[in-house]
C-alpha cells in the first residue's frame, strides 16, 4: 500500500511539474501552500534565526562528535555503512569548506582544524526556487524547512544546493535505525525523500535550543540574528567571522568564528 502511494504521488508530482513547466518553479510554487510549525505555548521565536561556530574552541573532529550524536538521536539518523548514507551535520577540511578562501598564508592552527557542516538556512536558498512541490519552503523566521510527504524524489534541491548539505534516502533508512529507534517524538523517513538538517524547528516549537547547540556547552550560539542583544548578534559583533561560499549570494544563516 505504501509503495502505491509513493508511486503515485511520484507520478503525479511529476505530471504536474510538467503541466506546469512554462511558468517555471515560481509558478509551481504559488499553487501549493507550505507545511507548517506552529509554537506551543512557551516556544522559542526569532525574526531571523542563526547559528555562530567558535570554531576555536573545536580542535578535532571528535570535539564535534558530542553535537553529531545529539543531532542523530533527535532526529532519528540512520547509520548506513555505505557510501549513500545519511548526514545531517559532518565535518570537512578549511579547504573545502571555505574553498574561495585565496589566503595562502593563512594561519596554520585556522587551515588544519575541522569545520563542521550543515544546511546554512540561506536567505536566499535556491533549493526553494527549484523545489516543483515545495516540499522545500522557507520559513518566516529564516529556517529552511522540509516537508517529506511532500517530497518527491526528484533531488533538483540536492542540484540547486551548492553546499552539499542535503541526503537521499537511495534505501530504505528505517531499516538502520536501532531498536527501539531513539525519539518517538520526530518522524522517521522512508526511501526516496532528500532530508536534511532542520535548525530544530521541532525543539524550538517546544521551547529548546537546537540539540548540537544544547550539546556543545557554549562553542556554537543561536540565536536571533534581528536582535542585538542575541548570543548571536554578541559573538558576530565581538569575533571576525566568516561563511561559505558568500560570492554566491545565498546569504547564509550559519556563521563561523575562526
Amino acid at each position: 500500500m505504501k509503495d502505491s502511494r509513493r508511486r503515485f504521488l511520484k507520478l503525479a508530482g511529476i505530471s504536474a511539474f510538467a503541466l506546469i513547466g512554462g511558468l517555471g518553479a515560481s509558478g509551481a510554487q504559488a499553487q501549493i501552500a507550505p507545511g507548517k510549525y506552529i509554537p506551543r505555548p512557551g516556544g522559542l521565536k526569532a525574526k531571523r534565526w542563526a547559528m555562530v561556530i567558535d570554531t576555536r574552541r573545536f580542535a578535532s573532529a571528535e570535539d564535534y562528535a558530542p553535537c553529531i550524536e545529539a543531532c542523530d538521536r533527535a532526529h532519528n539518523i540512520p547509520h548506513i555503512p555505505t557510501d549513500q548514507n545519511v548526514k545531517w551535520i559532518w565535518t570537512d577540511t578549511y579547504d573545502h569548506v571555505f574553498p574561495d578562501d585565496m589566503n595562502n598564508h593563512l594561519n596554520t592552527s585556522v587551515r588544519s582544524r575541522p569545520y563542521m557542516l550543515l544546511c546554512n538556512h540561506c536567505d536566499n536558498p535556491p533549493c526553494v526556487r527549484v523545489c516543483p512541490t515545495q516540499a522545500t519552503y522557507k520559513m518566516p523566521n529564516g529556517i529552511v524547512a522540509m516537508d517529506y510527504h511532500r517530497c518527491i524524489g526528484c533531488r533538483f534541491c540536492m542540484a540547486g544546493c551548492p553546499y552539499g548539505a542535503r541526503s537521499f534516502n537511495f534505501v530504505d533508512p528505517r531499516k538502520y535505525l536501532p531498536d527501539p529507534y531513539p525519539n518517538k517524538e520526530f518522524p522517521t523517513r522512508m526511501i526516496g525523500v532528500v532530508e536534511k538538517c532542520n535548525f530544530c524547528v521541532e525543539r524550538l516549537a517546544d521551547g529548546k535550543m537546537p540539540a548540537c547547540v544544547e550539546a556543545s556547552n557554549g562553542k556554537i550560539a543561536f540565536g536571533d540574528l534581528e536582535d542585538p542583544n542575541s548570543s548571536v548578534r554578541q559573538a558576530l559583533a565581538n569575533n571576525f567571522s566568516i561563511r561559505r561560499k558568500p560570492s554566491l549570494g545565498t546569504q547564509p544563516g550559519v556563521y563561523y568564528l575562526i
